[in-house]
C-alpha cells in the first residue's frame, strides 16, 4: 500500500534529528460513499479539535501562499475533507462560544474579548459536556478565553483536565505562568511544544477509552515569540507581493509564518503518536482558525483581516480527517460555520446533541458522508461590534449593505446590487431579520458579578485583567488580558473586583507581584464588607519587564514580569456579591508593588 507521511519541519540539525523518527502512516484509501453508516465500527470515535489563534486562511501552503511550508495540515485535507467556504468570526472569544455551543455568540452573552465580556452564559451547554456526559474523557490544552472563574472555567463547562491560560492573549510564551485545573503552575519551554505535549500524554493515557481532546493554541497571536530555529528560517526573507504589501510589517508577517510552521511541526508530532498508539482509525481530526489573520499578509487577495466581517477576517481553513470515514482529498464548496462543528461531531460519534436550547448550526454528516444528493443553499452570519454581513455559496452582502458576487469577484472589488436586486432584498432582509432577532438577545448591560468561591472548586483567580483600578494606579497596557498594575503610591489607589461568592468559606489569599528591595514594607488590605485580611510586603521581587528578546516584531500589549507569590493569609468569605477590595494601609518606601494576579484557595 502506497505510504504517506506526518512530514518534519525543515530546520537546523538540532530539531531535523528528532523529527527524522516520525514513523510512516497509510494513506486513506476506503471511501465514505462505500462505507454503509450503519456498519461503521461500534467503538465511538475519539475527538481531537485544534484551534489555531489569529492564523488567516492562507498562512497555509495549501492555500496558495508561497512563503511558508505546511506539510503536515496539508496532509489533513489530503487525508481528509477540506471546506472552501468555512467561516468563523472576526475575533476570538466569540468564535470559541459559537464553536463550543453550537449558537451564535450574542446568544451566549459574549460581546468582548476581556473583563468578562467574554464569558458564555451559565445556562448554555458547551459540546465537552455533551462528550462527557456520554462517557468520554474530555480535555482542553491551551487558550480557553470563555470565562476564568468557575463555574465560567474550563472545568466547569465540561472539562476533566485544563492546561494553559484562560486570557485572551498571553504575555509570554517561553516558560510562562500557566494553570493546570484552577492551581498557578510553571509551563516548561515554548507553549505550543507544551501544549502538544500534554495533547500526547493525554492520548496516551485515554488510548482505550472514548475521548475528547480540544486543542487551542495560542498562536499566531501576538507577541510574536516562536523559538529562534524557526525565527532563522523567517529571518530577512523577502515575502511574496499581495493585495496589502503596502501596509505590511514585514518582520510580524515573518514571526507569524515561523508561528504557523511550529504548529504545523507539533500537529506532525501529535499525529505521528495518533498513528504509533492504533488509534487513527477512530479518531476525528479537525483543524481550523478563530478569525482572519492578525496583519496585512498574504491572503488570497480577499479583503480584510482580523476584525472585519469582510471574507478576509472571517474565512478560515477547515479540515476533517477520519481514516477509512471520510473520502480522502473531498472538497465540500457549501457555505459552512463555525456554529455546525457541536452538531455535526456529535451526529458523527451517533450521540444527541442534548443541548436546552435551539441550535444555530447544521449538522455537515451528509456533505462529509455523502449521503446528500442536494443541500440547501444557507445564509450564515458575521457579526461583531455593530457590524453585520450575511453571506451564502455565491453572494456576500457586507457591513454596509453592498452585494458582492463571490463567484467572480473573491476579493469583494465590485459591488453588484444593481445587478441583483431580488439577491439584494432577500439578503438585506435576513440581515435585519437575524440582528432583530438574535442580535438583540444580548443584553445592554452585564449584570454578572465575577464568580468567587464555588463549592466544588478549590481554586480561584482574580488577575489585574478583571480588575477595577481606583485613584492612580494604571494598567500596564490599554490591552487587559495579561496586563498588570502599577504606579501603586497613594493610599487613595486602590483596586476592586465586583464578585459573588458562591458559597460560605475560608480561602488562603496569595498574591503575585513584583516589588523593588527599597521598596519593601507597604501593608496592605483585603476586604469584603466586613470580612478583612492585612498582610505586609516583606520580600523583594525584582519588577523587571520580560519578553523583549523573545519578540521577533515589537509588540503593542504588556510586557511580562517575573512574578513572585506572597502568601497574604486566610479570609472568611460571606455567600452573596459585594465589592471585594485591595488597597495600602502603610507605604513607608513610596510605593507598593505592581500586582499581576490574587489567588482564593479554598481550605
Amino acid at each position: 500500500m502506497e505510504k504517506t507521511q506526518y512530514l518534519p519541519f525543515r530546520l537546523p540539525a538540532l530539531l531535523f534529528f528528532g523529527a527524522l523518527c516520525f514513523t510512516l502512516l497509510p494513506h486513506v484509501t476506503v471511501l465514505a460513499d462505500s462505507i454503509p453508516r450503519e456498519d461503521f465500527q461500534e467503538l465511538r470515535p475519539n475527538i481531537i479539535l485544534i484551534l489555531t489563534d489569529d492564523q488567516g486562511w492562507g498562512d497555509l501552503s495549501s492555500s496558495g501562499n508561497p512563503d511558508l511550508s505546511t506539510p503536515n495540515i496539508d496532509l489533513l485535507a489530503k487525508n481528509g475533507v477540506s471546506f472552501d467556504k468555512f467561516y468563523v468570526s472576526p475575533v476570538c472569544s466569540p468564535t470559541r462560544a459559537e464553536l463550543l455551543t453550537g449558537r451564535y455568540h450574542v446568544r451566549a452573552g459574549v460581546y468582548s474579548t476581556s473583563e468578562g465580556g467574554e464569558r458564555m452564559d451559565l445556562d448554555e451547554t458547551t459540546i465537552a459536556d455533551i462528550f462527557k456526559e456520554n462517557g468520554y474523557q474530555t480535555a482542553a490544552y491551551g487558550k480557553w478565553h470563555s470565562g476564568a472563574q468557575y463555574p465560567y472555567h474550563p472545568n466547569g463547562r465540561g472539562f476533566d483536565d485544563f492546561y494553559g491560560f484562560c486570557s485572551g492573549h498571553w504575555g509570554n510564551y517561553f516558560d510562562p505562568m500557566l494553570e493546570r485545573n484552577g492551581e498557578v503552575v510553571a509551563g516548561k519551554g515554548f507553549i505550543i511544544d507544551d501544549l502538544t505535549d500534554k495533547a500526547i500524554d493525554f492520548a496516551e493515557a485515554n488510548r482505550d477509552k472514548p475521548f475528547f481532546l480540544y486543542l487551542p493554541y495560542n498562536t499566531p497571536h501576538s507577541p510574536m515569540q516562536v523559538p529562534m530555529p524557526y525565527w532563522e528560517r523567517f529571518k530577512g526573507k523577502p515575502l511574496s507581493s499581495h493585495r496589502y504589501t503596502d501596509q505590511e510589517d514585514l518582520d510580524h508577517s515573518r514571526a507569524a509564518y515561523a508561528m504557523v510552521e511550529n504548529i504545523d511541526w507539533n500537529l506532525g508530532r501529535l499525529m505521528e503518536k495518533v498513528g504509533q498508539l492504533g488509534l487513527l482509525d477512530n479518531t476525528i481530526v479537525i483543524y481550523l482558525s478563530d478569525n482572519g489573520p492578525n496583519g496585512s499578509r498574504w491572503n488570497g487577495e480577499m479583503k480584510g483581516k482580523k476584525g472585519s466581517v469582510d471574507e478576509g477576517g472571517v474565512r478560515s481553513p477547515l479540515f476533517i480527517q477520519w481514516k477509512g470515514k471520510l473520502e480522502a482529498g473531498k472538497k465540500i464548496p457549501q457555505v459552512a460555520s463555525a456554529i455546525d462543528l457541536l452538531s455535526t461531531l456529535t451526529s458523527l460519534a451517533k450521540i444527541e446533541h442534548g443541548s436546552k436550547k435551539t441550535l444555530d448550526g447544521k449538522d455537515l454528516s451528509p456533505l462529509l458522508l455523502g449521503e446528500s444528493a442536494s443541500w440547501e443553499n444557507r445564509y450564515v452570519i458575521s457579526h461583531w461590534a455593530g457590524k453585520t454581513s450575511v453571506r451564502d455559496e455565491n453572494f456576500i452582502l457586507d457591513e454596509k449593505d453592498q452585494l458582492f458576487d463571490l463567484k467572480a469577484d473573491p476579493g469583494q472589488y465590485k459591488v453588484v446590487t444593481v445587478e441583483h436586486p431580488q439577491i439584494h432584498a432577500k439578503m438585506l432582509s435576513a440581515k435585519r431579520e437575524w440582528i432583530a432577532e438574535v442580535a438583540t438577545e444580548l443584553p445592554e448591560e452585564d449584570l454578572r458579578s465575577f464568580a468567587l468561591g464555588h463549592p466544588d472548586f478549590r481554586f480561584n483567580q482574580l488577575p489585574a485583567r478583571d480588575a477595577v483600578g481606583h485613584g492612580g494606579v494604571k494598567r500596564s497596557s490599554r490591552h487587559p488580558n495579561s496586563s498588570f498594575y502599577t504606579n501603586w503610591t497613594s493610599l487613595s489607589d486602590s483596586l476592586t473586583w465586583d464578585v459573588e461568592v458562591l458559597a460560605d468559606g475560608e480561602f488562603e489569599v496569595e498574591i503575585y507581584y513584583t516589588c523593588e528591595p527599597d521598596k519593601i514594607g507597604s501593608q496592605i488590605q483585603l476586604s469584603m464588607g466586613a470580612d478583612l485580611l492585612e498582610g505586609r510586603i516583606s520580600r523583594a521581587v525584582d519588577s523587571q519587564l520580560v519578553g523583549a528578546d523573545q519578540d521577533r516584531s515589537p509588540r503593542q500589549e504588556s510586557y511580562e514580569q517575573n512574578w513572585g507569590k506572597m502568601t497574604m493569609g486566610k479570609i472568611r468569605l460571606k455567600k452573596g456579591a459585594g465589592q471585594l477590595k485591595l488597597k495600602a494601609l502603610e507605604i513607608p518606601s513610596g510605593t507598593v508593588m505592581d500586582f499581576r494576579l490574587m489567588t482564593l484557595t479554598r481550605i
